[in-house]
């Protein structure tokens, strides 16, 4: 039995490299945008090969963001668990698991789906692994918002994907996501503003204070909200997902005006938990949308 569980162990412990739930919502938005970007069903085997890729590329990323930030992560009480928090995967291990699944997911893109959609994700990929991650991150608190563009680019590579062009729906998409991210990852940072105190990272709880951070969220969310209406704003969809929009987004400013007015941490822990939510359901009432026209 010990010598079952090692290896299970540890094929746990690089699939945490991967923050696999952070990669399935990614990877959700891709599909939304595979199949809003035909009119009809898109190729069931290009939709597989391009879910993989974008899957296998964005997990290279998230490995190579664990490895830049193992010592901050072994500062703070949600991340040092992680294996290269703890020393127990190795920086060349890391760079080998990163490299082999990076590789392969640019593999599958190029041969099985198309060269647009490989470079794009693999600039994604640099983007995150090393813009965001290495540059951005610890210099400067609006790094969640400048660098917020790669982990926007899922439903552009989807679209890439079965079009083999990145029109501007695709740009509308990937722009809701930009907008979202802010108030969704301050949510976070408030409510984890000691660990993020103690990783030494210049997050805007910490360099400007709770006030103002709620602040921004509560602008943010407007500015989303009024994001949100554009696919309908142009045609791109209609009275399904104008009215899910507009419910969602209601909820989201109602969260975003009581943690302006009325912080607590459990508050911002619920409106971190309900902004993933928010996202995922407002991308399934775009594929819903797009096939049943009201």
């Amino acid at each position: 039995m010990t010598t079952l569980s090692l290896p299970t162990n540890r094929l746990a412990q690089y699939w945490a490299l991967t923050k696999p739930r952070v990669t399935q919502l990614a990877v959700f938005c891709a599909v939304i945008g595979m199949f809003l970007a035909t009119p009809d069903l898109p190729d069931w085997r290009v939709v597989i090969a391009a879910t993989v890729g974008i899957w296998l590329l964005a997990g290279a990323a998230f490995a190579v963001n664990c490895l830049v930030e193992k010592e901050i992560d072994s500062r703070m009480a949600r991340t040092a668990r992680r294996a290269t928090a703890q020393g127990e995967i190795t920086v060349p291990q890391t760079l080998v698991f990163s490299g082999v699944i990076g590789g392969m997911g640019m593999w599958v893109l190029y041969t099985m789906v198309n060269p647009l959609t490989m470079w794009l994700t693999f600039t994604t990929f640099v983007g995150y692994a090393v813009v965001y991650t290495i540059i951005l991150k610890p210099a400067t608190p609006q790094n969640i918002v400048i660098g917020g563009l790669s982990g926007a680019m899922p439903p552009a590579l989807g679209w890439a994907a079965v079009a083999n062009d990145v029109p501007m729906q695709a740009w509308l998409l990937v722009l809701i996501i930009f907008i979202w991210t802010p108030p969704h990852f301050w949510a976070l940072a408030m409510y984890r503003r000691d660990d993020y105190a103690r990783s030494g990272l210049p997050m805007l709880p910490i360099t400007h204070g709770m006030e103002f951070t709620r602040f921004h969220i509560w602008l943010y969310t407007i500015a989303l909200f009024a994001t949100s209406m554009l696919p309908y704003a142009v045609h791109m969809s209609g009275l399904i997902y104008l009215v899910s929009a507009i419910i969602l987004g209601l909820i989201f400013l109602w969260y975003a005006w009581r943690i302006y007015k009325h912080y607590d941490d459990i508050l911002a822990r619920k409106t971190f938990a309900y902004s993933i939510i928010y996202l995922s359901l407002l991308f399934a009432a775009l594929l819903i949308d797009h096939y049943i026209k009201l």
